[in-house]
């Protein structure tokens, strides 16, 4: 079954040329514990499942489940599909309480000899789980297997691993992630919309910005403080944008509006969109504060939700006092 699904996979992620998941294993299915791990196969007992929490730094990363080894020299193998046509990232997440060499090869069988392609290697040593992950550069071959060997070094005891994944990666792929929430706002009033992008493809993209001026003005981005509309982002890095824009004067009360940000690259093969949501408040509600003579008690918070220090209050900002929960402006 787990070589029907795998092979579906990968004729998928073929077909539509975008980043898919071709095996994981979080060890959670079906296992017991101080066994080998289902559907991996091992010469010997040098692999074992464990289950909850034990000593010597043998614990999950996620779920209950996991694997580990305490052994010098080891191997597991797993049927897996490698296609020189395609390009992969492999991660995983792995403790010691000493140090272990983790190697992620390739190759026709699930045995040492038969391992062709050395993929990545990683130094484990002792603290907490840390991830490990690498893009293949190239595959060699097609191959049907790939094998995680485990060398300890001198005073190592044990090496778990858990969370192993590999993915199919796509030439361009980005995302766009919400870094900052939807908001309420006044006609006439400037919105602040953060959001992270991050290059999930292996090559490097360069990122262009396109906003919707359907509710929206003076739209200006900004990344790693430069006000720009295109930026720069290498394999897997990420940057944090920040978009201001004025909600128009028309806008009624009660109305949802929506700041679309459609993202296209500059190769135009690949597109992304997120979209900040507004609701729209009524301005009649609004009153003016003669600060200078007023001595009412006040805590102001402007409509982010941001307190703001009442030395720093501007004309013609929209305020919320909320002792009485009414906003206000400000006359000087």
């Amino acid at each position: 079954m787990r070589k029907t699904i795998l092979t579906l996979l990968l004729c998928l992620a073929v077909a539509s040329a975008y980043a898919d998941r071709i095996f994981y294993d979080g060890f959670e299915f079906a296992n017991h514990d101080m066994t080998i791990p289902i559907g991996w196969n091992c010469d010997d007992d040098s692999w074992l499942c464990g289950y909850l929490d034990k000593d010597h730094n043998r614990t999950a990363h996620t779920g209950d489940w996991y694997a580990f080894t305490n052994a010098d020299d080891s191997w597991m193998f797993m049927e897996t599909y490698f296609s020189p046509d395609l390009r992969y990232r492999i991660n995983y997440w792995a403790i010691s309480d000493g140090n272990y060499q983790v190697e992620f090869w390739a190759g026709n069988g699930a045995a040492p000899d038969q391992m062709s392609q050395l993929l990545f290697t990683s130094n484990v040593g002792s603290g907490t789980y840390e991830e490990f992950a690498d893009y293949i550069e190239a595959i060699t071959g097609n191959y049907t297997h790939f094998g995680i060997h485990a060398i300890a070094s001198s005073g190592a005891y044990h090496l778990t691993i858990d969370d192993v994944n590999i993915d199919m990666v796509a030439k361009y792929e980005f995302a766009a992630t919400p870094a900052s929430a939807d908001t309420v706002l006044y006609p006439n009033t400037q919105a602040t919309y953060h959001f992270n992008v991050q290059n999930l493809g292996y090559e490097p993209i360069d990122v262009i910005m396109n906003p919707s001026y359907e509710y929206f003005t003076d739209i200006h981005f900004t990344v790693e403080g430069s006000v720009c509309t295109t930026f720069h982002l290498e394999p897997q890095q990420i940057k944090q944008v920040t978009a201001t824009a004025t909600l128009l004067p028309s806008i009624q009360p009660g109305a949802l509006c929506w700041l679309d940000i459609n993202m296209v690259l500059a190769c135009d093969c690949a597109t992304a969109m997120t979209t900040l949501w507004v609701t729209v408040l009524d301005p009649t509600g609004i009153e003016e504060l003669e600060y200078e003579d007023s001595q009412r008690p006040v805590e102001i918070y402007d409509l982010t939700g941001r307190k703001v220090d009442p030395a720093r209050l501007k004309p013609g900002v929209i305020y919320i006092d909320r002792h009485s929960s009414r906003a206000f402006s400000i006359a000087f």
